[in-house]
């Protein structure tokens, strides 16, 4: 009886690098985790792979620890690609149907999305990931799949996801220093989003906010579809730090107060006193409220970013589905109820569905979600659109790091 496929991923983040294996157990409909192991991070500087010999380095020991757990031999893993860098535009295309009788077949398919395609970049920047919104078959919009339909002119609206080409190169070489290949690397935000969000919350509209130690990305969705992504330059780290300038403790001091305290961030007011005492000896003292008026601003600082985005596209407080929040950062207590004054949306927090026992950790979406976003690409495998899937993969860009 032969083994069920196995697929692995990387989630390299700024604080910590994670790794899973896992088996699709087709019967159950989800995935058994065989192999799953994290480490401290380095050589990343908010999202972006900087030092691809010491992340590597990094990588190579997660998968390796993965691995033994897993009792399998993995030489290729999908990999999750971060950073401010990431951009978002959107493109038209307009052609003639090609055949006689005016179906559309799929070559006119192809070729409209590449016409679409034609608009101009600097030569540092390039495109990633394209995701159809819609197509328009002699004006009459909505439509999302017109293979097989009738017309004569056909035109499609895109949104096309890009990034700075240098930082697509160090994740890529960061992976072959790890003794890997990369069947794919995919941004994280979409990775995320296809871990967290029901279909019922993408069709309705609704914002995936997912909280990291060194970025915030963020995804709207819908009719079922992409609408925008971006990745913010503000994290936990943040609030970690803003804790060691405001109690003038050292960042690991501040990290622990960050996660013993993290109920006094959002929670009621308190000026219970606490004393720690430090690795040195020394012995500190503060009031419960004195973490609250630290942190609180950045996180109000972080969740008005994600509103400036909402506004760009026009859609603050305009998505029933609400708000998802995952990440580490959406473990911080009463955030939920926080963010739903914040951005004035429902909220719930994220957490990967059909991974156990990995259901209850909103930190590892991003994880499970490049798995669920391999399974996609290898079952579109052919290149065909899969206009039902969570995007269609316009090229494998680990194959400009090979030699």
């Amino acid at each position: 009886m032969s083994k069920a496929p196995t697929i692995a991923a990387v989630d390299v983040g700024t604080g910590v690098v994670k790794a899973i294996i896992v088996q699709k157990e087709p019967e159950e409909g989800g995935f058994k985790v065989l192999g799953k192991a994290e480490n401290i991070s380095s050589g990343v500087r908010k999202g972006v792979v900087n030092d691809p010999d010491k992340t590597g380095k990094v990588i190579q020991a997660t998968m390796a620890e993965a691995k033994r757990e897993a009792g399998r031999e993995i030489d290729e893993v999908y990999a999750n690609i971060n950073g401010m860098h990431i951009f978002c535009l959107s493109s038209k295309g307009l052609i003639s149907v090609s055949r006689a009788d005016q179906e559309i077949a799929q070559d006119d398919i192809d070729r409209v999305i590449e016409a679409a395609k034609t608009f101009s970049l600097p030569v540092n920047k390039e495109i990633l990931q394209i995701f159809p919104r819609e197509f328009i078959i002699d004006r009459e919009k909505g439509i999302k799949n017109p293979l097989g339909l009738y017309g004569v002119r056909l035109e499609t609206e895109i949104i096309a996801v890009g990034g700075f080409v240098s930082y697509s190169k160090n994740l890529g070489q960061a992976v072959l220093n790890a003794d890997l290949q990369a069947s794919d690397l995919i941004l994280d935000p979409i990775a995320t989003s296809r871990a967290v969000l029901t279909s019922q919350e993408k069709e309705l509209g609704a914002v995936v906010v997912d909280l990291g130690a060194g970025t915030a990305g963020i995804s709207v969705y819908e009719e079922g579809d992409l609408l925008h992504t971006s990745v913010l330059p503000v994290g936990t780290n943040n609030i970690r730090n803003d804790i060691a300038i405001g109690l003038r403790v050292d960042i690991e001091t501040a990290e622990f107060i960050k996660n013993k305290f993290g109920a006094s961030i959002l929670g009621p007011k308190s000026t219970k006193k606490e004393k720690l005492k430090l690795s040195s000896g020394e012995e500190i003292s503060f009031q419960k409220n004195e973490i609250r008026k630290i942190a609180e601003p950045r996180l109000e600082e972080i969740f008005d970013e994600v509103e400036k985005e909402l506004k760009k596209i026009s859609r603050n407080r305009l998505l029933p589905g609400g708000a998802i929040l995952t990440g580490g950062g959406a473990k911080i207590p009463h955030i939920v109820d926080f963010v739903k004054k914040r951005l004035g949306l429902p909220c719930r927090i994220g957490v990967p569905r059909r991974f156990s026992p990995l259901e209850d950790d909103p930190s590892l979406s991003t994880l499970c979600g490049l798995v669920l976003c391999g399974m996609d690409l290898e079952e579109e495998e052919g290149g065909r659109i899969n206009f039902k899937g969570a995007f269609s993969k316009i090229k494998k860009i680990f194959q400009v790091f090979i030699p």
